[in-house]
């Protein structure tokens, strides 16, 4: 499991207007002009990760660890954890799951183990418990499966020519990511047939 950022064109909103939206609103001076309105995202959100920002939305996505085709997806705006859609998207029939340290949580390892799902997520380090030898090269051993997921954003990126969207408001977002992952599907199965990739995923 693994998440991206879904960029959208970036609103100019007074702070007084950002509170309003954060809040459930809806600034009272747009009411007046409907036009204005319309050409407002209220859904999307800012966030930052590591010294990026980002104002959109977040196509959250599992996909099989051996076909890379994606199985299960969900969209929220941008600034939500990837880690609250853990569950949502988990099954007991997953078997296992494999995810970076973002996803790693007691609450997360506890779900797991209910759903009788096996953890392959990270270790994560913590102040004063820096991983111990052992942990980093279980995380180095989990990365060569995980990375798989990274082949499925990367393909969107490079030969879908990535994630950038000009819709406005989550459900026609939500719309056109769910189209994208469609697209990727079709296209990595293309690859499976053409590669005669089957058999092998069959196994």
């Amino acid at each position: 499991m693994d998440a991206s950022f879904v960029d959208v064109p970036r609103q100019r909103n007074t702070r007084e207007e950002n509170a309003v939206i954060k809040g459930g609103g809806t600034p009272a001076e747009w009411a007046a002009q409907p036009s204005k309105q319309r050409q407002k995202d209220v859904d999307a959100r800012w966030t930052k990760k590591n010294a990026e920002m980002h104002y959109g939305y977040k196509n959250h996505i599992k996909a099989d660890v051996k076909s890379k085709l994606i199985e299960k997806y969900a969209v929220t705006d941008a600034s939500v954890h990837d880690s609250q859609l853990l569950e949502p998207l988990v099954e007991p029939t997953d078997g296992v799951v494999y995810a970076d340290s973002a996803y790693r949580s007691a609450e997360a390892e506890t779900m797991l183990a209910q759903q009788q799902v096996a953890s392959q997520i990270h270790e994560r380090a913590y102040r004063n418990h820096p991983l111990t030898d052992a942990q980093k090269q279980t995380n180095r051993q989990k990365s060569k499966i995980r990375a798989r997921i990274e082949h499925v954003f990367g393909y969107m990126s490079q030969s879908m020519k990535g994630f950038y969207l000009r819709f406005i408001g989550k459900r026609r977002n939500a719309a056109a990511i769910g189209l994208i992952n469609l697209i990727y599907n079709l296209a990595r199965y293309e690859q499976i047939v053409r590669l005669k990739l089957l058999p092998r995923i069959a196994a």
